[in-house]
């Protein structure tokens, strides 16, 4: 089963470290306080999971 990339909106800060991490899969919006996924089908890939585990809120996790 495909696990799937989850970004919890209310815990994230904003920071961009996921988008400064793994800018392929990441993106913060002009005008959006909270990065979303460019393609809510991504591949979870070693960058990706750099990304969740260098989150200083942990509001990335893998469903």
């Amino acid at each position: 089963m495909k696990r799937t990339i989850i970004i919890d909106g209310y815990e994230c800060n904003g920071c961009g470290s996921c988008v400064e991490i793994c800018p392929e899969v990441f993106v913060l919006e002009e005008g959006e306080d909270v990065p979303s996924l460019r393609d809510p089908n991504a591949e979870i890939t070693d960058k990706v999971e750099e990304a969740a585990a260098y989150c200083p809120q942990k509001c990335i996790s893998f469903n």
